[in-house]
Parts: structure tokens; sequence; C-alpha cells
């Protein structure tokens, strides 16, 4: 393990000072592929004053600085917490926690970050870098190992946490610990690769026929759009042209999630193309670990509510869960708490469970 880092429940501890003594106050970040969020949790675990950007990284509409993507979102991510820590909401924060859509060493090495920065970008150790410059303690953990600690304390049973967003994460929670190697292996569904033929869609991760190409935000928009152009005459009656400008490419995700709420044909029918996937992958962990929980976070998935588990439940039913019976299947099903608040808020339980976050961040000084 790197000097200065330590590790803990999942994510990684780093510090160029120790933790100021006295009442702790705890500053949260999430950086996804769409935006950068920060935030300071409260007294009861909650979290409030929150700020969001868009991040800056290949997912940025728009003309785009020469630096590398992996140097912008970096860069971005450094500039942002420093000018909240210099606010009064984040004003004598004791600790920075930062959640981060990629998978993450025991040591706290980002290994990769496909949906931050594309493929082609070398490991990077997070929290070093931002503890160096905000002088802070950091901890850091992938964004998904983060959520599952928001539904910890109020899961009775295994469960599996499955974030529908720009892209697709996974983390199965059980016997109290987040289920990855120290590389960081496991719970990366979104890369599971379904599709083995050449013309597969393309993953943000440089690959074909994963699982995130398809059944994610970025991946269903983009079966909307070509299905929009493959078949003018059903999307003209879609209520999706209107708004769209009658182009394919005017298709917005938000619109999309709004069509399939009210039961929109053609909506409907590529967002079920879209899950059939999805309910395999769903399948295949029930079958080979008997995980009966399955937990749906992020924007697309929470954007269209529970049509989204419905529709999930019909394609998991059509595929048969061994052993159990329609209703027990689509029992398995749930949507996580309405909110985007899942990462920031799973991040401030991990910094309050982390009671040895100081003395370690001593040592290591």
């Amino acid at each position: 393990m790197r000097p200065g880092a330590r590790h803990h429940q999942g994510g990684a501890v780093s510090a160029a000072t120790a933790a100021a003594p006295g009442p702790r106050r705890h500053i949260v970040a999430d950086l996804g592929g769409t935006s950068l969020r920060i935030g300071r949790i409260t007294a009861d675990g909650g979290v409030e004053a929150v700020r969001r950007v868009t991040t800056d990284g290949i997912g940025r509409p728009g003309p785009r600085p020469a630096r590398t993507p992996q140097r912008r979102v970096l860069d971005q991510l450094v500039r942002e917490l420093e000018e909240y820590l210099c606010s009064p909401d984040g004003h004598g924060a004791s600790a920075v926690g930062l959640s981060f859509a990629g998978p993450m060493a025991k040591d706290g090495v980002v290994r990769a970050a496909p949906t931050l920065w594309g493929a082609e970008a070398e490991p990077v150790h997070v929290g070093d870098l931002l503890s160096a410059r905000l002088g802070l303690p950091v901890l850091v953990a992938n964004d998904i190992t983060a959520a599952a600690w928001r539904y910890a304390e109020t899961e009775k049973e295994p469960f599996c946490l499955i974030t529908i967003s720009s892209g697709i994460g996974s983390k199965v929670f059980r016997h109290g610990e987040v289920l990855v190697d120290d590389q960081g292996h496991g719970g990366e569904l979104g890369h599971w690769r379904f599709d083995p033929s050449e013309d597969a869609a393309p993953c943000d991760c440089g690959g074909r026929g994963h699982l995130g190409a398809v059944a994610s935000g970025r991946g269903i928009l983009r079966a909307a759009r070509e299905a929009a152009a493959a078949d003018p005459a059903a999307f003209a009656r879609s209520v999706l042209a209107a708004p769209a400008g009658h182009r394919p490419e005017g298709i917005t995700n938000e619109a999309l999630a709004r069509a399939v709420r009210t039961g929109d044909p053609f909506a409907t029918h590529t967002l079920r193309g879209c899950l059939r996937p999805l309910a395999s992958a769903v399948n295949c962990l029930f079958t080979a670990i008997g995980i009966r929980r399955y937990l749906f976070i992020g924007g697309f998935a929470v954007a269209v509510g529970e049509r989204f588990v419905s529709l999930l439940g019909d394609e998991l039913v059509r595929h048969g869960c061994f052993g159990l019976d329609s209703a027990e299947t689509r029992a398995m099903l749930a949507l996580g708490a309405r909110d985007d608040d899942h990462c920031l808020i799973g991040m401030g339980r991990m910094l309050e469970r982390s009671s040895h976050l100081t003395p370690v961040l001593e040592d290591s000084v």
C-alpha cells in the first residue's frame, strides 16, 4: 500500500495532514459521468448544501479544452472542492469523502473510469492527489460501494445495488461487507459482455457488447435514437417526436423516461429491448449466489420510476428464475430512494464509521 494511505470498509484513506480535534464536520463529493456533486453531512446523517456541476469528461457536450479528459476531470474535482471548502458551507471541514465512478484497488488507486475519461488513461491515486491539495484527510471509495452503505442498516438481507445512469455499476452487500477483491474486481456488471458479435454496441471502456453499452442511460438513449432513425413512421407516432423536433438526435433521456412513464408504445418497446440483457444479468446473479434483493438507483432508473421495475420484472419472469414463481421473481426487484443522494449519504456513513480516521492519519504523516 502506498505511504499515507490506509484501506477501510471498501475505501482508502489518504492524508497530507492529521484531522483536526473536536467535532467532525464531513464534506462529501460524488463524481459521476454526468455530474459532480458536493455537499455537507448533517448531524442526522443526511446531506445538505449540495452543489452540482456538469462533469467535464467525455460525456459533456460542446467544445472542450485540449487537456486530456482525465486531466480535465481531476482539475475540475480539485477546483470545485477547494471552492466549496472555502465557502461558508464547507468551512471548518475535518475530512472529505469522495465516491468515484470507477473500480478502485485496496490501496486507493483508481484503475479505470470509462464513463469519466474513456478507455485511454493511466491508473491514478485520487486520494493522494486530493489530500495533498486540500490539506485534509480524504476517504475515497467506488461510488456504488459508497451507495451500498446507505442501505446497509435498513436492508436486513444480502442485497445487490445496481445503478442505471451514465453507465451501469453494481455491488453485492453481504454479511457487513461489499464483495470486491483487493484490486477492485467485482461489481462491474456494466462490463459483462453479453453480446460477442464484432459489431455489438460500443462501450465507453473501449469494448463492445457490454451490458452498460445497451442498458445504461446512455445506451438506452442510443437505442432510442437508432430505432427512431430506422422506423420514422413509428417515431412520428410517438410522443417523443414533437419535443425532439421530429429528429432522432433530438431525443433526450428526460423525454424518453417521461414517454415510458406515460406508456408510449415506441419508447416502451425500445426500453424493453434494452432491459432483456439486464434481466439476464440479474438472473445469473440470483442463480450463482442466491441474492434475492435487487435495488435500482441512478438517474435513468429513478426517472422512469416504478415502470422501470415493472418492465424489468416482465423480462425476468420470461427468463424464469430457478425455483421461484413469477410473484417471487418480481418481489426481488425494487427502486432505491427517489433522490440523487445515495453516494453522498453512503460516503457520509463510511466517514462516520471511520472512528480510527484521526489516529491513522496522524501515524501516516
